[in-house]
């Protein structure tokens, strides 16, 4: 068992005891960014390390830029619960999750504190150096669970991260006011959209109907990708967003 951390960024080693072998020959290679939807971090710390809990991270950073390891990168943590991303089920065997404190959408959602987003850069580049995550696999929880979690929500600033390496990012497609496609809508335009989403790792089928599952997904990506307007209605402005994104991956892939 490990007895100190891993990054040199954490002040404090608290292992929990939720945490296990990773599945098979498993390494990481995605990167999750949770909120912790607490109203304190000194509540979080106690959850995560709280056998009844049945919950885990491998890192939590609290509004003062402070660091903690939980579980060590070697071992699975209890953070993505049923998740789904470019056909893969179990993320916790393939992923670190950091927990970064913040009360959430329930407890009127303030903004996360620049200590926060400065340890949270200086975190994931120290884990980059030690495992090789692709940008476009650094998620949020409310992406690899679209319904299920909001976390770390729009008020989190990807740009941010990715302008230091952190992660994919486009600029948003302005918005134009139009309604798009919606719950309801069926045909080609809707197959189109969801083979895009499929495309860039969502959990999604390809059945041309514009059902509640496909919305709760376009909600996940504009909470993400276009946090201006989430709504889960496909305008263009999303579309457009989403296109730019594949673009962008397919580009950093023939680079």
């Amino acid at each position: 068992m490990t007895v100190a951390p891993d990054s040199k960024l954490a002040t404090l080693w608290c292992p929990s005891p939720n945490r296990e072998a990773r599945a098979g020959d498993c390494s990481p290679d995605m990167l999750i960014l949770h909120y912790t939807g607490m109203e304190c971090a000194e509540a979080a710390l106690d959850w995560l390390t709280r056998e009844e809990s049945k919950v885990s991270a491998h890192y939590l950073v609290d509004e003062e830029g402070r660091i903690a390891q939980i579980v060590a990168e070697a071992e699975r943590a209890w953070h993505a619960g049923q998740s789904h991303w470019a056909g893969e089920t179990d993320l916790n065997s393939c992923s670190i999750g950091i927990e970064i404190h913040n009360p959430g959408h329930d407890f009127d959602y303030p903004d996360f504190t620049e200590a926060q987003m400065r340890a949270v850069e200086a975190l994931c580049l120290d884990i980059f150096s030690r495992h090789a995550i692709p940008p476009h696999c650094v998620l949020a929880h409310s992406d690899i669970a679209p319904g299920r979690k909001r976390d770390p929500g729009e008020k989190f600033d990807w740009g941010r991260l990715a302008r230091a390496g952190i992660g994919l990012w486009v600029a948003p497609a302005e918005l134009r006011g139009d309604e798009g496609l919606g719950p309801g809508d069926e045909g080609a335009n809707v197959a189109e959209l969801q083979q895009a989403l499929l495309e860039y790792g969502y959990g999604i089928e390809v059945t041309s109907t514009y059902g509640r599952g496909l919305e709760q997904v376009v909600e996940a990506f504009q909470r993400h990708f276009r946090p201006a307007l989430i709504t889960g209605r496909a305008d263009a402005s999303t579309r457009e967003t989403l296109a730019r994104l594949l673009a962008a991956r397919r580009d950093m892939r023939l680079a």
